[in-house]
């Protein structure tokens, strides 16, 4: 059932009966349908996030997971007093921030393919020369909009190349973030849960989040890549009991 939260500006999909004790967050250009195999037989709420699903609107201005997990946190009000969090990619970015922030709240958080941390195999590089010259060129307004766009879209990933607008420079500014605060600050216990094929956000990603977590589990499902939640939702089922209050 759709329901609408913090007076019509977020919508989820309410499951089971009774207060909701889970609350799942979908990764970047995803919606709430991901987790519906998910939280089957659980009381819960799987969001849409703002700028994702078409129900709801995008960020006034240019958001990071901090912000987000912000925008998130009325939702808690209308939920259990104590709800496990489940985060999926850049969902998982605004689940740890939640954690963070609303200790009383959060009983336990799950992640799953959320880029935590830098990867170890792809540190950090500067733009190719051609696209760098481009960028200085049009700061000077030699080069036109449209060109810039096309140089944009050339060295840009996909996810970059397929947001307009404000959800470009919110991936922008969220592809830099990194966690390590928000992981030691969180005192409920995590369950990491993770694709061994995952190639977007690796396993070490994980581990060595692990590392940083006062109560961090890592499973390591065979066999899945990055989207896990609808490739195996038993796993994450399994790790909600594991955590929930």
């Amino acid at each position: 059932m759709l329901r609408a939260f913090d007076d019509g500006r977020l919508f989820g999909e309410s499951f089971g009966s009774g207060p909701a004790t889970v609350l799942a967050l979908p990764g970047w250009m995803r919606t709430r349908s991901d987790f519906e195999a998910v939280l089957t037989g659980a009381a819960g709420v799987a969001l849409d996030l703002h700028g994702f699903g078409g129900a709801v609107a995008e960020p006034p201005e240019v958001w990071g997971a901090a912000e987000y997990a912000e925008a998130v946190a009325p939702v808690l009000d209308a939920m259990a007093e104590r709800v496990v969090v489940v985060g999926h990619s850049f969902g998982g970015r605004v689940a740890v921030h939640l954690a963070a922030s609303h200790p009383a709240r959060v009983a336990g958080v799950v992640l799953t393919g959320v880029p935590l941390l830098a990867r170890a195999d792809r540190p950090s590089r500067r733009a190719p020369l051609a696209f760098r010259v481009v960028r200085a060129l049009h700061h000077r307004r030699i080069v036109s909009d449209t060109r810039m766009e096309q140089m944009k879209r050339k060295h840009g990933s996909a996810d970059y190349r397929a947001a307009t607008g404000v959800m470009r420079d919110v991936l922008v500014r969220v592809v830099n973030e990194t966690y390590e605060r928000q992981l030691a600050a969180i005192a409920a216990p995590v369950e990491l849960v993770w694709g061994a094929d995952d190639d977007a956000v690796p396993v070490e990603v994980a581990e060595r989040a692990a590392g940083l977590l006062s109560h961090g589990k890592l499973t390591v499902v065979p066999g899945v890549g990055h989207f896990l939640p609808v490739r195996r939702p038993d796993a994450l089922r399994e790790a909600i009991e594991r955590v929930a209050p």
